[in-house]
Order: structure tokens, then sequence, then C-alpha cells
């Protein structure tokens, strides 16, 4: 990206033209995508914007506190509760690419249900060019672009930021001097593509923490992405008694712009660290490892 400020001025533009008189509203998660995109959509429709962060239960720690305290600022924010819809909705699901499609059509209907109650045409959202490289490739579906449902309620769909990559969108939020924009990514669907197989609420749990964990230990360690997923189970010790726990894996990378990465070299000290963390603060692991592939072969996600 060579000039920052004609791009701002272009977007702004765009999606005032997109809009025109009707309203929009944002899907606004707090990553850095979605809030450079909302910072865009504000700029060029005002109050016909209304902000909607849905709380879906596979977010991050303190998430939806976060997003509320950074978008106080919009009047029109909407947070809608869904944790219950969407954890029912992935129940028995184990299929990584069907997760994906079950909570694209989930998003897409909490979406419309404020469209409705506000009388919104548009939806605008914070769709990046890797989102639809890896869909439109057959990689695996985004929740915002190959996992949409064939139906959707709106007149029309706005990506201020689809043909711009990770790095770029970022120089787009410092130049906004966005509070997000040096966060790490954070995967549409949250949570449920770091749990391997069915979604649960224990297993939700487990990701969180050990995720809070990693981003916090990791911080000085800059890396481009880091968290933890769970894998399945396996015995270990706790105490004198064998218990059947949790595997976690911890994972770190280094990219520029998501499209390829390489495993983050972690000192011994530091990923000990972690693991006596994750289990110690959390009886139902009982072990920790550390992924040491870059991509390819593998996704940065693990599902």
């Amino acid at each position: 990206m060579v000039d920052v400020e004609s791009f701002v001025e272009e977007k702004v533009a765009e999606v005032g033209a997109a809009v025109g008189d009707a309203n929009a509203i944002i899907a606004l998660s707090g990553g850095v995508d979605s809030s450079t995109a909302a910072a865009l959509a504000y700029e060029a429709v005002g109050d016909q914007l209304t902000p909607v962060y849905v709380d879906t239960g596979l977010m991050r720690k303190g998430e939806t506190e976060q997003v509320r305290e950074t978008f106080a600022y919009m009047d029109s924010l909407r947070v809608v509760d869904a944790r219950d819809r969407f954890l029912d909705a992935l129940a028995g699901v184990t299929d990584p690419e069907e997760k994906r499609h079950v909570i694209g059509e989930q998003f897409i209907r909490e979406f419309e249900t404020v469209a409705r109650d506000v009388d919104a045409d548009y939806l605008v959202q914070g769709t990046i060019y890797p989102d639809r490289i890896e869909s439109e490739g057959s990689i695996k579906s985004h929740h915002n672009v190959g996992g949409l449902p064939e139906r959707v309620d709106f007149d029309g769909i706005v990506e201020p930021m689809r043909d711009r990559y990770k790095d770029e969108v970022r120089e787009v939020a410092r130049s906004l001097d966005l509070a997000m924009a040096e966060r790490m990514p954070f995967p549409g669907p949250g949570l449920a593509v770091r749990v391997l197989g069915e979604v649960t609420a224990e297993k939700l749990a487990v990701a969180r923490e050990a995720t809070h964990v990693v981003e916090a230990e990791l911080e000085e360690d800059d890396p481009w992405q880091a968290f933890a997923a769970v894998l399945g189970k396996a015995t270990g010790v706790k105490g004198d008694n064998r218990v059947h726990g949790w595997v976690v894996a911890v994972r770190s990378v280094e990219s520029r712009d998501g499209m390829t990465a390489r495993a983050q070299e972690l000192d011994w000290e530091t990923l000990q660290r972690i693991q006596s963390r994750i289990t110690g603060e959390n009886n139902s692991v009982a072990r920790v490892v550390y992924d040491v592939t870059h991509k390819p072969p593998a996704t940065i996600e693990y599902e």
C-alpha cells in the first residue's frame, strides 16, 4: 500500500456510495480487520451505521468487555448474546468445514435479526484478501466468505478491505489511531477452530484459558500469532492420581500477511513456563505440546 491517506478517502467514498441513504450494520468482532472496516464505514455514513458484536461464546477471554469499552463512542453499538444458540447449533458437528458453515449461517441470521430491527439493507464486513484466497482456493471456508449461506437477506454486502492483506490493514488501522491495530489475528469462527472434533463448553473453556496464558507469556516474544488448541485426551498424572485429561497444543508463528508462516523458535524456559501455567491452572489438562510446523504444510489454525 503506497498512500494510506488516499486509500482511506477512497474507501470512505466507496462505502458511502454503496450504502447511499440506506442504513447498514457492520459485523464487528473486535479484531483489526472488522475494527478498521467499522471505522471507515462510520466515517462514511455515521448514524446510518449500527455496529453489531455477536458474543458467540467462542471468543477470547475478556473480548466482549473490551469491545464494549473500545467502541463505546458508537452510540448505536449492539452486543448480542448468542452463546447458547451457537453452542446448540454446533452440537454433534465434528467436520471442520461443516463447523465453519454452521458458524457462518448463525452469524448471518443474527445480523439479519438486528438488521430488521434497525431497518438496515446493507451488511459491512471486514473481509480481507487472504480470506477470499483460502475460501476460493478450497483450503478452508472462511465464515464470512465460503461459509456464508446461500440465502442472505441483505441488498448488498460491502467489504472495504477485501483486496488487502493483514499487514496493509494494520497500516490503515494505525493511520486511524485504532487501539486494535496491533492485536494478534483471531479467527472469525473463534475458538471453535481451536477445538478438534465436537465443540463443547468444557473444551472451549480450556482453549480460552490456555490461549490467555499463551498470549500473556509470549507478549515480549512478539509473535505474529500465538494461541492454544485442544487436540484430544491422553493419560497424565496429577498428584498421585492418574488422570485422562486434555492435550493442549501451543502454536506461535512469525508471518507478514498470514499466507505463509514459520513456527517461532521459543526458548526452553519459556515453553516450560507456559506448560506449567496451563497444566497448573487447569486440572483437566494432562499435557502440553508445542507445534513446530510451518505454513505450508500446515495452516496456522487447526481447523
